[in-house]
């Protein structure tokens, strides 16, 4: 796993502050024998509609090279 972006947590209050609800921290995806940790996963619950919306939030602040193309 990854060492969090310089970012990680800026980003994180965030998401919190526009009403998201931190699921993961990270998130993990295994996806054809590939294991992948994402920084956030988040999910939304909609009143109205009483369904969740689901995002996946990969931070990057580009200060250096990534494993991932």
């Amino acid at each position: 796993m990854a060492a969090k972006d310089k970012f990680h947590n800026v980003v994180k209050i965030a998401i919190e502050k526009d009403g998201w609800t931190i699921t993961d921290d990270p998130l993990f995806i295994r996806a054809e024998d590939v294991d992948f940790y994402i920084d956030l996963g988040a999910e939304k619950v909609l009143a109205a509609e009483k369904a969740g919306q689901k995002i996946a939030v990969e931070i990057k602040s580009f200060l250096g090279a990534s494993e991932v193309n």
